[in-house]
Parts: structure tokens; C-alpha cells; sequence
């Protein structure tokens, strides 16, 4: 079955670093564009970065170009999220997603989220 699984989350202060993980299951990993996105409390989910099936290219929300670097090893399964120069408002829980579009036929598949916590 699909899966998704986050990891690497957790409590850090102000301009701390975190690496966030996810390894990918029961799909072919390397077809499918990966990004990360992440929900505040009270706030919709927003798309944080996001990496082409090869790598080749990534995007980013504004506000954390140049902090945050997305990566993916798909020997491994798995995407990355380097998260520097950490800052309070970055706190959320983070989801990975994978999805493939071919066609009009969307498929996506979601992660269960992983806390991060800035303190100041």
C-alpha cells in the first residue's frame, strides 16, 4: 500500500536548523513531482517547495527561499527538506506529498505531517 511517512520534526529556537525526511512505498517514487507543504494552527495548508520527478528543479514559497532547500534520493524513495535560519512563523505541522499528472488525471498522496516547533 501507499505511504508516505514523515520524520525529522521537532522543537528548535530561532535560526536553528532542521532536516525533515520522507520515504515514499507502493508507488514508483521516481515519476512522481514531490513537495512539501505545511498548516499553522488556524491557517490552510500552502505549499512550502517542490522538486521535479529527476531533481532537475524546484520551487519555492517567497518566504523561505534561501532557508529552505528541498532534495530528493530516488535510489532511496525519499525527499528532503533542509530547513535553515529557522524563524518562529515557520512553525507548522509539515506534510509531504507526491502527485502525478497525466493527462487530466491527477493522483496525489499525502503524508500524516510532522511537527515543527520555533521557539523565539
Amino acid at each position: 500500500q501507499v505511504q508516505l511517512v514523515e520524520s525529522g520534526g521537532g522543537l528548535v529556537q530561532a535560526g536553528g536548523s532542521l532536516r525533515l525526511s520522507c520515504a515514499a512505498s507502493g508507488f514508483t517514487f521516481r515519476r512522481y513531482a514531490m513537495s512539501w507543504y505545511r498548516q499553522a494552527p488556524g491557517k490552510e495548508r500552502e505549499l512550502v517547495a517542490s522538486i521535479t520527478t529527476a531533481g532537475s528543479s524546484t520551487n519555492y514559497q517567497d518566504s523561505v527561499k534561501g532557508r529552505f532547500t528541498i532534495s530528493r534520493d530516488n535510489a532511496k524513495n525519499t525527499v528532503y527538506l533542509e530547513m535553515d535560519s529557522l524563524k518562529p512563523e515557520d512553525t507548522a505541522v509539515y506534510y509531504c506529498n507526491a502527485r502525478l499528472v497525466v493527462g487530466f488525471l491527477t493522483s496525489d498522496y499525502w503524508g500524516q505531517g510532522t511537527q515543527v516547533t520555533v521557539s523565539s
